[in-house]
């Protein structure tokens, strides 16, 4: 067929131009896909590999790979492939809930603030700047060590340390877009405030806030990690990759896949989010 015939990528429709970039970005589509099957493996393994991550056998310490054991034994005699996979429900959930709250919390606070500005800017971005000037980590650390380290406590931590970083992203997003003349439009129509925000704007801030928010995943995931390796994270006997790495720090020269194993399903899953992250800056950026 002539090329002359065929659409362009400036003629293509939307989905078409958007799929475009996406086939252009092979490494992104094979970071979405390693996601997927991790996802798949930790959600639905547990159910094909029935093995309870926390059942000790004295009998086979620190033992080898074998039928029995696939990825071999802890120092308990815990299975480590049955850990893995129960340790990678609780470390994605966290990754993924304590973005959640940063996304929530940074949205609001970054959207009232550039969309009212004045002493709504003020007040929220000096909070935000105060945020920002505490190195996020020593933030956690402090707040998990007063308050405790209950799951919950640890989600709600992890995503108030990755707030302020979606804020200013939003702020910015939000104070580009507040003057245009479709939001000029929606009020001489006398659409609310709220319409006006959550309808017409965050719309238009959504895919930004999409890869910081993919990037903060990774971040949670490794901050949840050094909590745990700290021994402020998750607790025994509720297995995650972090508290795993703890437990293997005593044995990292006698058996040292006790630590491999976990340290390598973190470095892949936040390698994956990451380059996820930059892809989709790529693939949503409409100036692409």
């Amino acid at each position: 067929m002539d090329s002359t015939l065929q659409p362009s990528a400036s003629t293509a429709p939307p989905h078409s131009r958007f799929w475009l970039r996406v086939r252009r970005n092979p490494v992104g589509l094979g970071a979405f896909i390693v996601l997927c099957l991790l996802t798949v493996l930790v959600v639905f393994g547990p159910s094909l590999y029935r093995v309870a991550p926390d059942s000790t056998d004295p009998l086979n310490i620190l033992a080898a790979p074998s039928p029995a054991h696939p990825f071999g034994t802890d120092e308990l005699g815990r299975d480590m492939l049955s850990r893995l996979l129960y340790g990678g429900r609780v470390s994605l959930a966290v990754g993924l809930l304590s973005m959640l709250v940063g996304l929530t919390i940074g949205t609001l606070a970054g959207g009232i603030a550039g969309y009212f500005q004045g002493w709504a800017e003020t007040v929220v971005m000096r909070l935000v700047d105060v945020f920002m000037s505490i190195p996020s980590f020593f933030l956690v650390l402090v707040i998990v060590t007063v308050f405790g380290n209950h799951p919950l406590t640890v989600v709600v931590t992890v995503g108030i340390g990755f707030w302020a970083q979606m804020a200013r992203v939003v702020f910015a997003e939000f104070t580009k877009y507040r003057g245009r003349e479709f939001v000029e439009a929606m009020h001489a129509l006398g659409a609310s405030h709220a319409r006006i925000m959550f309808r017409h704007i965050f719309p238009q801030v959504l895919p930004q806030a999409i890869v910081l928010a993919t990037l903060g995943v990774g971040w949670a995931i490794l901050t949840e990690a050094a909590l745990s390796y700290l021994g402020l994270g998750i607790q025994p006997p509720l297995a995650s990759w972090g508290n795993m790495l703890q437990n293997a720090q005593a044995y990292l020269y006698s058996n040292p896949m006790l630590a491999i194993w976990p340290g390598l399903f973190i470095a892949v899953t936040v390698l994956a989010f990451n380059i996820l992250g930059n892809a989709l800056r790529d693939v949503l950026d409409p100036r692409g």
